[in-house]
């Protein structure tokens, strides 16, 4: 049929949240022509909840998006207003970077990123279907994606399309009774796409999020409250910054009540999730007040941290008290809360329940397995967090312009970043809740520092073409100092034991090392700080590093292990039904996601071995 506008790309990006703006940036960096498609170009980059990036696990996340090339680290590195790291009490594999966002200039340097990219062209438009076409892969006849169509009769033709639609398939809003149709405060729904979709044969469902009220500083009571200010040397997320100088605004902390409790227990008939006006599952990790005065009925307080939204605004986020309860319901509860007692809401709180694509029918590399062609990032994939929003953005547009392009598939493995944990925990588990990182999910945690991420991943970005010159040689440098500075402790001795040796006992730290060198043997260890602190984690950490390195290599060696794509795994009589219908429908790559997938056992492995063998 004939459209009354038609445009070209190589690959369109529907949806401008922190997903798409990997996703097309990446897209265009590497050559490609791209559109990135949204509802608003005025909420490109917005932070729809928490005005932050960071925090356990997540930070680690950040770290690695920056390492491989993507955006989000230099964006809050320019923009944050406090830099904290988390866990610093714990061993390394724990130690996370956080930081609070001036959340309005984060968004329009995140905007004005996208529009000064070369390749890649910003629109505002709501996309409504898609344009499919009967096709025959390498698993069999199906369908390919062929472009995208928008209100107003208007065709994107495109050879890839990234889907990053985030909360706003068949979004609505609930505060208390009142309901809204929309995917954030002031925004819209998208509800043909989801239909499209539905009719392509993608499976649908429903998952729930919240956010708490936000207040006018102005009227908080900071004389009752626990300050928590910044870290005097802040680490920055980007490895090209250098230094943060700037000062940092601090946050605050107090405490709900019995009072606070009581008033929501005999609220919580009015309350979306236990009134039964919405079924659908929430993050459990990130639980509404509701949730934890019901879960955790023994405890007699939960924190707030009360974290500002900006440099130029008085508007503070309450972290710790989201909530769908009724307008009147939650100005009570501040009214009880210590600090809070004449605070000024200036915005509700909310909770937004949307349809979201169970992940299992996505390839490692998040293209889908319905339709060729169609990639699928961000909290449509049943996530939560713009970290692990952005980095399925990356790597969902890394391989979309490597597949225009005719290059090979470009897959993170789990024993390589925290990216490839979530990814493959994905794909092959599925989600019954929405999906967040955490430490705990990376069994290579103590190779995943948040510290060494460059060093594990720029080499895979600078394949990518993502990677720069100046980048490229600033790692290079690390490395040869690195280098050096481990040559030079294994060389040099101290009453018969090597600088190397004696850096490794609990009691030595390098700064107690550098003076032993100094006035024992007139050596120098004065190096930047990075380096004596990756130098002294690969020393004290050496015996465990090695240990969790031969556990890569054995789990390599499964990965190693492909699965044909039109394995048919139903004829293998010998597994269990059970085995034979989770392997189908996941479509594992190769044996070791096989034994990771929900149910499957070592004997059923062992049986797939034999039949692949």
């Amino acid at each position: 049929m004939p459209f009354s506008l038609e445009f070209e790309f190589d690959v369109v990006v529907v949806g401008g949240g922190h997903a798409g703006i990997e996703a097309s940036l990446a897209c265009a960096r590497m050559g490609c022509r791209t559109a990135l498609l949204t509802m608003s170009a005025d909420t490109v980059g917005m932070m729809s909840c928490n005005p932050a990036i960071g925090g356990i696990a997540k930070g680690q996340i950040v770290r690695e998006i920056d390492a491989l090339g993507g955006e989000m680290g230099k964006l809050i590195d320019a923009t944050a207003i406090q830099f904290r790291m988390l866990n610093k009490t714990k061993g390394p594999a724990m130690h996370s970077p956080r930081a609070q966002a001036d959340k309005k200039h984060y968004q329009t340097l995140a905007k004005d990123t996208v529009e000064r990219q070369a390749n890649l062209t910003l629109r505002q438009e709501l996309v409504e279907n898609l344009l499919l076409e009967k096709a025959c892969s390498a698993t069999g006849p199906g369908r390919k994606v062929m472009g995208v169509i928008c209100r107003g009769d208007t065709l994107y033709r495109a050879k890839m399309v990234i889907l990053t639609t985030g909360t706003f398939l068949k979004a609505l809003m609930h505060t208390g009774e009142a309901k809204t149709v929309g995917g954030r405060a002031g925004d819209a729904s998208s509800e043909s796409l989801g239909e499209s979709l539905l009719a392509s044969g993608i499976e649908l469902a429903r998952f729930k999020t919240g956010t708490p009220c936000r207040i006018n500083g102005r009227t908080i009571d900071f004389s009752q409250l626990e300050i928590q200010p910044g870290d005097d040397q802040p680490v920055p997320f980007s490895f090209s910054t250098r230094k943060i100088e700037r000062p940092q605004l601090p946050c605050h902390i107090t405490y709900t009540n019995q009072q606070v409790h009581d008033l929501i227990r005999a609220n919580l008939h009015r309350a979306p999730m236990y009134s039964g006006q919405i079924r659908c599952q929430g993050p459990r990790y990130c639980p509404s007040i509701e949730d934890k005065v019901v879960r955790f009925a023994d405890k007699d307080r939960h924190q707030v941290f009360l974290e500002p939204e900006g440099r130029n605004t008085q508007e503070y986020y309450c972290n710790g008290i989201s909530t769908s309860l009724p307008k009147d319901v939650q100005q009570k509860m501040l009214q009880h809360i210590p600090g809070l007692e004449k605070a000024e809401i200036l915005r509700w709180g909310y909770a937004v329940e949307y349809d979201f694509a169970q992940p299992t029918q996505l390839h490692l590399t998040l293209e889908s397995k319905a339709i060729e062609n169609l990639f699928f990032a961000g909290q449509l994939n049943g996530t939560t967090g713009y970290e692990e929003a952005a980095a399925q953005g990356l790597v969902a547009g890394v391989n979309a312009a490597r597949k225009v392009q005719g290059k090979s598939s470009f897959v993170i493995e789990r024993g390589a970043a925290y990216i490839g944990v979530m990814i493959d925990d994905l794909v092959t588990k599925g989600v019954d809740e929405p999906y967040r990182m955490f430490t705990s999910r990376a069994e290579y945690r103590l190779q995943l520092r948040h510290d060494n991420a460059d060093r594990r991943l720029t080499p895979l970005g600078r394949e990518m073409g993502l990677v720069g010159e100046e980048t490229w040689s600033q790692l290079q440098k690390k490395e040869y100092a690195i280098g050096q500075m481990r040559s030079l402790l294994t060389s040099q001795r101290s009453e018969g034991n090597t600088l190397e040796q004696i850096l490794r006992r609990h009691d030595v730290n390098w700064n107690h090392l550098a003076t032993i060198a100094q006035e024992r043997l007139g050596i120098s260890l004065d190096c930047e700080g990075e380096i004596a602190s990756q130098v002294e984690i690969e020393i004290k950490y050496q015996g465990y590093i090695g240990r969790q390195a031969e556990q890569v290599i054995k789990f390599q060696k499964l990965e190693s292990k492909t699965i044909p794509l039109r394995f048919d795994f139903e004829k293998i009589t010998q597994l269990r039904k059970e085995a034979r219908e989770k392997l189908t429908r996941v479509r594992p790559s190769n044996v070791g996601q096989a034994g990771r997938i929900s149910g499957i056992s070592p004997a059923d492995i062992a049986v797939l071995l034999l039949y692949l063998k």
